[in-house]
């Protein structure tokens, strides 16, 4: 009688040694995630509940000013609602997890592998992405290796946060998506309660700590200062928070004012008289002592 063999089966490469600390992780995630399921099918989420705190949480001045991140891109401005917003929906919704993860870094290839995830727990709901960060940071002399590992970890968290943000919106309701958007674009607008005047102050002393004029803003606005409106004032101060997390340049918002008197002199410094009584003649005005 011909007995039949059955192949081995293929075994999945292991680690020929896992510390105690790695089994203990690998068990405890494990439970985790049991916990995190029985949970959310046990207590499921007040829709009601979730939205009030959304709304709560939206009418606060301190998460309306980071709810909109702004960067150019190919000669436009492109705006959207930020991580920080996208991370406190989370909460407010309730039983959604969300991560990012290194899976591996190549050093020789100059680039890590990573992988954003967001799941909703009660509905069963995951999304993920893996992507590709090469180790370079573009510059207005063109790109440049990243060597140091601390600008190695801040640009993979960089580009991965951007990831996670779209993954945590891909598992929400759009509907809720959209009210906490329209509600923090109201809060920018009433500034918290803040006068409108007194805003406008804030906005003009805290641009010129960053060596932005008065004259800058007005030109970017189009309007003198008095006559700005509660959206102006939230417009730059979306501008100035973008500013400020480096995700556009102060001199891509507000290019330099060039005055005609500029010009002018530019122009007498580029022809110049070749005669030297007239530049004494010139320099006689301004002494104050020409005809």
């Amino acid at each position: 009688m011909t007995q039949i063999e059955r192949a081995p089966m293929p075994t999945v490469p292991s680690p020929d040694r896992i510390g105690q600390g790695t089994s203990v992780e690998q068990s405890r995630a494990a439970a985790e995630v049991l916990a995190a399921v029985e949970i959310a099918q046990r207590f499921p989420r007040d829709v009601q509940y979730a939205r009030a705190q959304m709304i709560d949480s939206c009418k606060q001045l301190s998460l309306a000013e980071r709810a909109f991140y702004r960067f150019s891109r190919a000669g436009s401005t492109v705006t959207g609602p930020s991580v920080h917003l996208a991370r406190e929906l989370a909460r407010c919704w309730g039983h959604v997890q969300y991560g990012l993860v290194e899976l591996r870094r190549d050093d020789e290839y100059g680039q890590s592998e990573m992988q954003a995830w967001a799941w909703d727990v009660q509905t069963n709901a995951r999304v993920s992405t893996t992507f590709i960060v090469p180790h370079k940071r573009d510059t207005k002399r063109g790109a440049r290796e990243l060597t140091d590992l601390r600008d190695v970890y801040e640009n993979n968290a960089n580009q991965g946060a951007r990831r996670v943000r779209e993954m945590i919106f891909a598992v929400l309701p759009p509907w809720f998506v959209e009210e906490a958007k329209a509600l923090c674009e109201e809060t920018l607008r009433n500034g918290g309660g803040v006068p409108l005047a007194q805003r406008i102050t804030n906005a003009i002393e805290k641009f010129a700590e960053i060596g932005v004029s008065v004259e800058q803003l007005e030109t970017k606005v189009g309007k003198p200062n008095g006559k700005w409106t509660e959206h102006d004032t939230a417009q730059l101060g979306v501008i100035y928070t973008s500013i400020r997390r480096g995700e556009v340049s102060k001199e891509a918002e507000f290019p330099s004012i060039v005055t005609p008197a500029e010009i002018l002199a530019q122009a007498r410094g580029q022809h110049r008289p070749a005669d030297p009584d007239a530049d004494a003649y010139e320099q006689a005005l301004a002494e104050g002592e020409g005809a």
